[in-house]
């Protein structure tokens, strides 16, 4: 039997996507309430002092949970499973385990920042550059990691090179297809159940067929659009995607099984 922890959940989380949608929807999934503090990544709300004061580092997701303060999405996710009671989002045979655990790393260290240099490059970067150029640089300043601030100054201002994006688009390409291969012969990451390693997916491949329509769409990859029509018409995936602000939480529902009707 699972633990049950009373204490209270407070979640910093900026769009029901990529990292913060992870914790969001296993949240959702398992029922757990929790008090949403949306961050607006766009006016750097994470590099606030508030925010720092919570999670020094300055990235999001975040979860408060009592007195505990947990950062990384991924085994924040599988914190939120072991910690509350609900539907388990582990498989328990340790073969279908391993295989959502390579999945999960693989979206995570592979797919992920791939995908993530071509989002910043046609969205988050010319969202933000709507402020002043000296504006954005001293935010970027106030930025903890240095990494971060190479990744924000690259978006903000252009900086990415030819190569770079053709790299991403071509790793973006080689994950698609495998992911389908993948989906062909497996019901769900794992195999027969639903788990963390779909949502973990699903907050990365929900935007396959927006960046990449060409190669991710009906006819080219049946499995992965079924597999996220699937996952985005579960109670908890629509619950989430409803504490969306931008036209992220729009923009999904080209998702939907008859748009428009």
């Amino acid at each position: 039997m699972q633990p049950t922890h009373p204490m209270s959940v407070t979640l910093y989380h900026w769009e029901p996507n990529a990292n913060s949608g992870k914790p969001m929807l296993a949240l959702a999934e398992k029922g757990v309430p929790y008090e949403s503090r949306y961050l607006d990544l766009l006016q750097f709300d994470q590099h606030k002092p508030a925010y720092l004061a919570v999670n020094p580092d300055g990235t999001i997701p975040a979860m408060v949970h009592g007195s505990r303060v947990l950062t990384e999405s991924t085994p924040m996710m599988e914190y939120i499973d072991d910690a509350f009671p609900g539907p388990a989002l582990k498989p328990r045979d340790p073969v279908a385990r391993w295989r959502m655990r390579w999945w999960m790393r693989f979206f995570d260290s592979y797919f992920a920042p791939s995908l993530s240099m071509i989002g910043w490059s046609i969205f988050v970067g010319p969202a933000a550059r709507q402020r002043p150029a000296e504006e954005l640089a001293a935010a970027i300043d106030r930025i903890p990691l240095e990494s971060r601030r190479v990744a924000w100054r690259k978006a903000l201002f252009n900086q990415f090179t030819p190569e770079e994006l053709a790299e991403s688009r071509r790793r973006v390409l080689f994950a698609t297809l495998a992911l389908e291969k993948h989906l062909s012969g497996s019901t769900w990451i794992a195999g027969d159940t639903y788990s963390l390693g779909d949502i973990n997916g699903f907050n990365l491949g929900y935007a396959l067929p927006l960046s990449i329509p060409e190669q991710c769409n009906d006819i080219k990859t049946p499995y992965i659009m079924e597999w996220l029509r699937r996952i985005y018409e579960r109670p908890a995936a629509r619950e989430t995607w409803a504490k969306g602000r931008t036209q992220l939480s729009s923009r999904i529902k080209l998702l939907e099984r008859n748009p428009g009707a």
